[in-house]
């Protein structure tokens, strides 16, 4: 499946995995206490409240939240606040690539979308690692 990491459309992402899934309509009812047009109408819903998604997410048993996470690393600016010795939130390193976000980067090279050095020009990918995707998964 191809996905827009920077437009991000979650109804429809979901939709399409409940379909992968087969789940009857009757079960995503239940388990959300609501009707079907209310089903229907959240897989037109371009955004979802984070307490909704976790539960797709359970339901469906996909990690919705790494479609964000991806997007994070393709879109985010570089670090430009301070590191500070104390921090109340926990930090995340940013270069864990997923096998998603590889295959959407390698294609867009096989397709001629984009060439290696705009794509580490535009998504910071390290120069290096992008060389070793194209050896390690381009055969």
């Amino acid at each position: 499946m191809n996905i827009d990491f920077k437009n991000i459309n979650i109804g429809n992402l979901i939709e399409k995995r409940v379909t992968e899934c087969q789940i009857e309509m009757d079960r995503i009812c239940n388990f959300f206490k609501c009707d079907e047009q209310e089903i229907t109408r959240i897989y037109k819903e371009k955004e979802l409240p984070t307490d909704h998604l976790l539960k797709w997410s359970k339901l469906l048993e996909y990690d919705f939240f790494r479609l964000y996470s991806q997007h994070l690393i393709f879109y985010s600016p570089t670090n430009r606040i301070g590191k500070k010795k104390s921090q109340k939130l926990p930090s995340f390193r940013k270069n864990i690539y997923t096998k998603e976000l590889i295959a959407f980067v390698l294609e867009r090279i096989n397709q001629k979308i984009m060439k290696p050095q705009e794509v580490i020009e535009i998504y910071k990918i390290p120069k290096t690692t992008l060389y070793k995707w194209l050896s390690k998964y381009n055969m």
